[in-house]
């Protein structure tokens, strides 16, 4: 391939479709370009004539759909002149934001729940050079601090409610489309903070040229150049279909959730500070929210991983198990193609992972031929 024509970066690869010009300093790590992976086997198992992909973002850079937002409201951060940007976070963000704050040479500072973090994350912070803070509270208690701080500190807020954060998420959606040559029938994702699925959705409508009430709100934030003017036009959107974890689970209570609790620490959230546009994301494209136990979210992380080799954090293994749920009850009808997002790499929580595989194949044995020989055997 000549250079000239190598992936850099989902900015160049979308530019003409997101607030940027020829001199903004873009700050990326080749984010992005992730791959839509067609399910084999657990379609097979559940008995249904469905088509499964799962859109795996957990191939971006830190390991999580946070970086295609970071790349975003990094570049953006350095074009307005700051030097730090900070954030809340159970851990992806955290990540993305330090590894984007190095790469741009700017200082990044971290809120985040004291031992409400997977380690594979809280390592990728360290190591990236994070001023890392640990409170005695949730997500939700840092999130306020964070905005609150922002409005005395001379810091760029880099959550979600950084518009910019779903400018960058919404090329995921616009990936989907190419790939798969037109909009899927349902797009299911994990819903912690709400904003992942609000920026697909505008993504979707983008593409299509569809109408959405939060389209005119993101176009404040795109210099009108969020309707793929002159470009494709497919036509349809998918439902989006949003799964919590029944202890972190404010939109199936109606009202926000004082204290969060799930091994999917990712969507540990209980105040998400895209609730209006998710709901209107519900509304707008038939859709629906629903919940699953930690078992259930468990079992859909090990399942993906033994029958299809994908390996995702538990978070992520929301969007296949309701997924699979709703397929085998019919809620998502025969014959549909459905996209569900793994939003983050399962190395992201190896502590978890290694407890649900304790009563694994593992064996000790003699460093002996034989004892080689008769373990293969026995577990053939």
């Amino acid at each position: 391939m000549p250079f000239r024509d190598r992936y850099t970066g989902l900015i160049n690869r979308y530019r003409d479709h997101l607030p940027v010009n020829d001199d903004t300093p873009l700050i990326s790590l080749g984010e992005g370009n992730t791959p839509l992976i067609r399910l084999k086997n657990i379609p097979r198992l559940l008995g249904k004539d469905v088509d499964i992909y799962v859109k795996y973002e957990g191939l971006n850079p830190t390991g999580s759909f946070k970086d295609r937002g970071m790349t975003m409201a990094v570049t953006k951060a350095v074009e307005e002149g700051s030097n730090a940007i900070i954030c809340a976070s159970t851990g992806n963000t955290s990540a993305a934001a330090a590894a984007y704050a190095a790469r741009a040479g700017i200082t990044a500072f971290v809120i985040i729940p004291e031992g409400k973090i997977a380690m594979g994350k809280l390592a990728q912070a360290m190591m990236y050079g994070a001023v890392i803070m640990q409170i005695r509270g949730n997500f939700d208690q840092g999130m306020q601090l964070v905005k609150e701080v922002a409005a005395q500190a001379p810091v760029t807020i880099v959550n979600s409610v950084n518009p910019y954060r779903l400018q960058g998420q919404k090329t995921a959606a616009f990936e989907i489309i190419e790939e798969l040559g037109r909009a899927p029938d349902y797009h299911c994702l994990p819903v912690g903070n709400a904003g992942n699925i609000t920026a697909h959705w505008i993504g979707y409508c983008e593409y299509s040229s569809a109408k959405s009430d939060l389209i005119t709100e993101a176009c404040a934030f795109c210099e009108g150049k969020c309707r793929y003017a002159g470009g494709p036009v497919i036509g349809g959107r998918p439902k989006m279909v949003g799964y919590q974890a029944n202890g972190a689970a404010p939109f199936l209570r109606g009202a926000p959730v004082q204290d969060p609790e799930t091994v999917a620490t990712a969507i540990r959230i209980g105040n998400p500070q895209s609730w209006d546009k998710a709901w209107k994301v519900k509304e707008e494209s038939g859709g629906w929210f629903d919940e699953l136990t930690d078992q259930e979210i468990l079992a859909a992380q090990k399942m993906l991983a033994e029958k299809e080799g994908i390996f995702c954090e538990p978070a992520s293994a929301a969007s296949i198990g309701g997924a699979m749920r709703d397929i085998k009850a019919g809620k998502i009808a025969e014959g549909s193609t459905v996209v569900c997002t793994l939003t983050g790499n399962g190395l992201k929580d190896p502590d978890t992972a290694i407890d649900q595989c304790k009563d694994s194949r593992m064996v000790t044995i003699d460093a002996d031929l034989g004892a080689v020989r008769d373990a293969i055997v026995s577990n053939m």
